[in-house]
């Protein structure tokens, strides 16, 4: 054999050798090292509160340890686009919500990322609903003091978002719109600045996840006007519900499901996916997440797949009514 072939043949052999394994062949052992569940959400707020009690479970799942990674900003959107660009190996997950997922595409025009097409859903993990909350100095009792308060108003109303594009932001504008007033959305850059703002009364008002807010209202902080899920709250049954108080079109949630880089193995995500809906719906996490404000799922990757969906239509026609332009 010549010594050009011979020397081709023995670089083609050390290439195949050194070349890294197919992710097919590496989900034979997945997990092997530990996993990144990223929230884009800073520590101590309620998605870090649901990702941290998820990530302890499915560590346990997986004997493997699952690391929370806080990827805070932008409403979510930093920490969807750093899973939406990282490998599709299973090892960097998104703890996605409405907000990043569902409602941006719609709002943003220049969103770095298409969750569509990057990100593929491995299981719905709980949902969350929202409560509109006004400072305890605020002179409104009831929804309908609030409606009557400004309702025909030249001037356009405070609320405090916690981020433009966010379902709470959206949730401001729907009120305003039933109600018959202008809403002046006041995007705050930090959960905790907004709360800083909604109890100092620099706002009139705000729609805040009842996982946040519960501890404040039951605090005497805050006042719970209406809560936006269908049936009132188990943790403050006192709140009407905003069907009960006549705005029966107000009713949404924020949902959080897990989320992986499209191409990921199907193994891997079947894998995720079972013992995702494993430690959810596990008794002792499941009464875990309902104390801290959630309700728990724990869906198949198909129908995870088709909530994914159906939320971004529903939520790209609230998105056109509003007129809201993110860029």
């Amino acid at each position: 054999m010549p010594d050009t072939r011979r020397r081709q043949l023995l670089a083609a052999a050390s290439a195949a050798v050194l070349a890294p394994l197919p992710l097919i062949g590496r989900a034979e052992t997945y997990p092997d090292k530990p996993v990144r569940l990223v929230v884009g959400y800073a520590p101590g707020t309620a998605p870090d509160v649901l990702a941290r009690l998820l990530a302890t479970r499915l560590g346990e799942l997986l004997k493997q340890q699952v690391v929370v990674d806080n990827r805070a900003g932008a409403g979510g959107q930093i920490a969807a686009q750093n899973v939406a660009k990282s490998p599709a190996d299973g090892y960097s997950l998104l703890l996605g919500e409405v907000g990043s997922i569902a409602i941006a595409p719609a709002a943003f025009s220049k969103l770095p990322y298409d969750p569509a097409r990057e990100l593929v859903g491995v299981s719905e993990v709980g949902k969350v609903d929202f409560l509109l909350a006004v400072p305890m100095k605020s002179p409104h009792q009831t929804v309908a003091d609030f409606a009557r308060a400004y309702k025909g108003k030249p001037d356009k109303v405070n609320f405090g978002t916690f981020g433009a594009g966010t379902s709470g932001h959206f949730g401001a504008e729907m009120f305003g719109e039933a109600a018959g007033f202008s809403v002046e959305p006041i995007h705050y850059r930090a959960t905790g600045d907004a709360l800083t703002g909604l109890l100092a009364g620099d706002v009139a008002g705000a729609f805040v996840s009842t996982a946040l807010g519960v501890a404040q209202i039951k605090g005497g902080k805050l006042r719970a006007l209406a809560t936006t899920a269908p049936v009132r709250s188990t943790l403050l049954p006192e709140v009407p519900t905003f069907a009960e108080v006549g705005f029966p079109r107000i009713d949404f949630s924020a949902w959080f499901a897990v989320l992986a880089p499209t191409g990921a193995p199907s193994v891997i995500l079947d894998l995720l996916n079972r013992q995702t809906v494993a430690a959810v719906q596990a008794p002792d996490s499941r009464s875990r997440i309902v104390e801290a404000g959630f309700s728990a799922s724990g869906t198949s990757r198909a129908d995870t797949e088709r909530m994914l969906k159906a939320e971004a239509q529903r939520w790209a026609a609230i998105v056109k009514a509003t007129g809201f332009k993110g860029d």
